[in-house]
């Protein structure tokens, strides 16, 4: 999401001018900064659920028992993170309220920090903390199904071919954490990783 944010700030300095206060930004350029947001937005969901999949599919093969303490995990920390998320991102939504109306405080710097604030936590309380909950019943619904098939194959075949699929799930698990947390991080010199890249609409500068 911060390469995603870095593109659209990129994008609007190089096509919209914020200083001045009598031409606006035009719907087109203001649908074009939601595209990119949204673009890499369904990038890093892409990622995630494919991370979610395939660990679940090999922590199932790996052994049932240590699958429990698998789902166990999942569970409490979901529940701690969305709890979380939607506190904090309250309380930013809040912080805001309060400079605008009891502190009559706005157009200044505090009142501007808040709306920074105010940016996380709308997609923290509205959203992330939200979806971690079908993250939750996902992995418990699909984790069943898979250990049952594992259980299954192991009394059919021996415990070699599920350590086997367990491996080659997990290191499919590990290459999208790993392009999840490295691949769409913005590199020196403005590049960024294996995100596709994002241009401008005709007549404009690009992005990348």
């Amino acid at each position: 999401m911060s390469t995603g944010a870095y593109r659209a700030v990129e994008f609007i300095k190089a096509n919209i001018r914020l200083d001045d206060t009598v031409t606006k930004a035009s719907t087109e350029d203001s649908k074009k900064v939601v595209e990119i947001c949204t673009r890499y937005a369904q990038a890093g969901m892409f990622n995630i659920f494919l991370v979610v999949f395939f660990s679940t599919l090999g922590f199932a093969f790996l052994d049932s028992y240590f699958f429990i303490g698998y789902l166990i995990s999942i569970a409490l920390f979901g529940l701690y993170q969305a709890i979380f998320m939607a506190n904090a991102g309250g309380a930013w939504d809040n912080a805001k309220k309060i400079v605008e109306t009891e502190l009559k405080a706005k157009g200044t710097d505090l009142h501007a920090a808040t709306v920074v604030g105010d940016t996380v936590g709308d997609p923290f309380k509205d959203t992330s903390s939200v979806a971690l909950n079908p993250i939750i019943k996902f992995t418990t619904l699909f984790g069943l199904l898979a250990v049952e098939l594992a259980v299954h194959m192991t009394e059919q075949r021996g415990t070699t071919l599920g350590h086997a699929l367990s491996a080659a799930f997990l290191l499919v698990s590990a290459f999208f954490v790993h392009r999840s947390f490295y691949g769409m991080r913005i590199q020196d010199g403005g590049g960024h990783g294996h995100a596709s890249p994002v241009t401008a609409p005709t007549g404009g500068a690009k992005t990348d």
